[in-house]
């Protein structure tokens, strides 16, 4: 009987076959058998006939290795099974089928309108944006009765999705907890209808994969000489530093990926009244807008100390208001809030809110009575821009670095560390991610520029890096 096998998974991956729930990631390493797990998930209803099922890759040269596998397990699994290699897709003997799928760019996600799939996987999700993740929400559904619907996927820290997925699976819960995300819906009587989706993460890496570490023992050294940032992600499943991140400077690479601490986060202070008070701000409707409120220090050092960003819960998306309902929030905040109230904050905005070729400009509108919220045009030079993080980023022959973040700008603190590069640009980073904070700040520190540390240090291990300053004196001794 056991020569019949055709595969078996491990423990892990048993884990993923068995849940329950709507949407489940696996993996978060590499060598954890997600491939396998994925291509084995979607022979679980193949002996109906009208079940149909998709796996996605962003291109279709990346689906090679993926088919190529499939070959393998499937034909043996199902003798009489047929793969079309022109229409990338496996028809079982019961008329079932699993084809293979890509969205190279967003607009190929609209091949898919009119299509409905049972079974929806994502093999290296973070290569996707969230716009086509969740639209294919609306192509899960069953072409008749009997089938199960939902989506996995698997997933390596990095590429241009690794903030919305980390932020969907890996931060929102610990691992192996369900989410329970609710959502009200109203017939055409109006009567509301509340919907329940379920979502997971399951974490595998290499040390799950004993089969493969017992064929190819050297995998693990393979993992184990990689660039740190790089071994941290694949081998150790490290969200917070992986190969491809723009600001690597943002952590401290030196600590153990479970014991990393933030460097240039700090808890919220009392800003001297003697400091200058900048605001930055990106206009954004259908996508997210940002305001931020930085602090600049005696020496120049900058921090972050407030943020109002216009996005609702689903990543990359924007509220819809127009720009004097924003220009009210900013004033009301600039009311309230201690470090700001009373203050004379200079605005520095991206250069196309001033475009009246439409009418009123969004300064415009925002300038009107009763708020009077004003802007001046900031220097939109991309690359100059990006090497102003790098410099306050890094650390100065103190130990130091030039840029601080309040521990309550949650945006900043999610976004920031998350940019990866793009494949063309290779020297700035990829527009298509959710990089609207990362102009809005880019404009301060344009305004406020300054050269690369002269010399550099290791960057120290302390609990709190406020400290650090008092102790070298920068700036903090008379707070």
């Amino acid at each position: 009987m056991a020569d019949n096998i055709v595969w078996k998974p491990q423990p892990k991956q048993i884990q993923f076959l068995c849940r329950p729930e709507y949407e489940a990631l696996y993996g978060g390493a590499a060598g954890g058998g997600k491939s396998d797990a994925l291509l084995a998930e979607a022979l679980r209803q193949v002996h109906i006939p009208h079940y149909r099922a998709i796996i996605f890759r962003k291109t279709y040269p990346q689906l090679s290795e993926l088919i190529d596998r499939s070959k393998e397990l499937y034909s043996m699994a199902f003798p009489k099974a047929v793969y079309s290699s022109t229409h990338h897709c496996w028809t079982f003997p019961s008329g079932a089928k699993i084809y293979f799928g890509s969205m190279q760019y967003a607009k190929d996600k609209t091949q898919y309108q009119g299509k409905r799939y049972d079974f929806i996987g994502f093999d290296e999700l973070t290569h996707f944006t969230f716009e086509e993740y969740s639209y294919m929400f609306s192509r899960n559904r069953p072409g008749g009765e009997g089938t199960r619907v939902y989506i996995r996927a698997t997933a390596n820290p990095g590429g241009i999705g690794h903030g919305w997925v980390k932020q969907r699976f890996i931060t929102a819960a610990k691992p192996m907890t369900p989410i329970i995300d609710t959502y009200t819906v109203y017939d055409p009587s109006g009567k509301q209808i509340k919907i329940n989706k379920s979502r997971i993460f399951i974490p595998a890496s290499v040390f799950d994969n004993q089969k493969l570490l017992s064929n190819d023992p050297e995998y693990l050294a393979s993992l184990a000489m990689l660039p740190e940032a790089e071994k941290n992600a694949l081998l150790y499943g490290d969200w917070d530093s992986f190969s491809g991140q723009v600001f690597s400077e943002w952590v401290d690479d030196k600590a153990h990926y479970e014991d990393r601490q933030w460097t240039h986060v700090i808890a919220p202070f009392r800003i001297p009244k003697d400091w200058t008070v900048v605001r930055g701000f990106d206009f954004g409707y259908a996508k997210p807008f940002s305001v931020g409120w930085y602090a600049v220090d005696r020496r120049g050092c900058i921090y972050r100390i407030a943020e109002y960003y216009g996005c609702t819960e689903t990543a990359n998306t924007g509220i819809m208001i127009n720009p004097v309902e924003i220009a009210a929030e900013i004033k009301r905040i600039e009311s309230e809030n201690e470090n700001l109230k009373g203050r004379t904050i200079t605005g520095i905005a991206d250069p196309s809110i001033f475009d009246r070729s439409r009418g009123e400009s969004v300064a415009d509108l925002m300038a009107m009575p009763p708020n009077f919220i004003l802007w001046s045009g900031g220097d939109n030079t991309r690359i100059a821009g990006k090497m102003q993080y790098h410099y306050r980023f890094m650390f100065n022959k103190d130990g130091l670095p030039m840029f601080y973040c309040f521990n309550t700008c949650k945006h900043f603190i999610r976004t920031i560390p998350a940019l990866v590069y793009d494949d063309k640009k290779v020297e700035d980073i990829n527009t298509e991610q959710e990089d609207h904070i990362y102009d809005e700040c880019r404009y301060v520190l344009m305004a406020n520029p300054m050269t690369a540390p002269r010399e550099r240090a290791e960057v120290p291990y302390t609990d709190d890096p406020l400290e650090q300053r008092k102790k070298n004196n920068y700036s903090f001794y008379n707070i």
